[in-house]
């Protein structure tokens, strides 16, 4: 929770210790526990990588 005179993370303001920045996304009834399930994590993701570029003059090239 942040604390009174701090800046709050939902609004242009200071805080004013009202406790919204502390609620569940997914259930308002809820204080966050930082689960992340209201966040899109993926255990795997791909990468392409569309060129390999190497310089053949440099001193550390193999």
């Amino acid at each position: 929770m942040r604390k009174k005179g701090e800046e709050c993370v939902l609004y242009d303001r200071e805080c004013i210790e009202c406790g919204e920045c502390d609620i569940c996304d997914l259930d308002p009834n809820k204080i966050c526990d930082n689960c992340g399930k209201c966040l899109d994590i993926r255990d795997d993701a791909i990468i392409k990588i569309d060129a390999i570029i190497t310089d053949e003059n440099d001193k550390n090239y193999r």
